[in-house]
Parts: C-alpha cells; sequence; structure tokens
C-alpha cells in the first residue's frame, strides 16, 4: 500500500466537478503548512482536474496512486499557510 502517511482523509467520489477541487480545498485548509492530505478520487475529470488545481496553487503533490476500482488516491502536501 502507501508508505505516506496522511494527517487527513478525504472522500470525493461522490462529488462532481469542480465540487471535488472545492471539498478538496477546504479540507486542505484545515491542516497546517507540511501536513498530508489523502484524497479519494474517481477517475476521469476529478483525477485530472484536482491534482493540477492543487499544484497551480502551489501544493506539492507527493504521489497519485491507481487503486484498481476506478478511483485513486491523490496524497498531497499543504505548502503555505
Amino acid at each position: 500500500m502507501s508508505d505516506i502517511t496522511a494527517d487527513l482523509e478525504l472522500d470525493v467520489t461522490d462529488r462532481v466537478c469542480p465540487h471535488t477541487f472545492v471539498k478538496t480545498k477546504v479540507y486542505l485548509d484545515e491542516l497546517d503548512e507540511g501536513q498530508i492530505l489523502s484524497v479519494r478520487l474517481n477517475d476521469g475529470e476529478p483525477v485530472q482536474n484536482v491534482p493540477r488545481s492543487l499544484k497551480d496553487e502551489g501544493h506539492q503533490i507527493l504521489r497519485l496512486d491507481d487503486n484498481n476500482d476506478g478511483t485513486f488516491t491523490l496524497y498531497v502536501k499543504k505548502v503555505g499557510d
């Protein structure tokens, strides 16, 4: 599985874009700089858009794991506060 330990976990597989990013951003805002959020995303638009949008905001994408069930788990480190 993963050697990355998330400080907070979020599942947005029940959401559609742009709500996937908005919800992810709300959760990321709750973290302190350097903490890690894991986000479970559906394949397609969410997995394409959320990591890119987070990176555009300056956060560090650590890894994107394929869960082999149509979902992915994104690990993102909060940068800045």
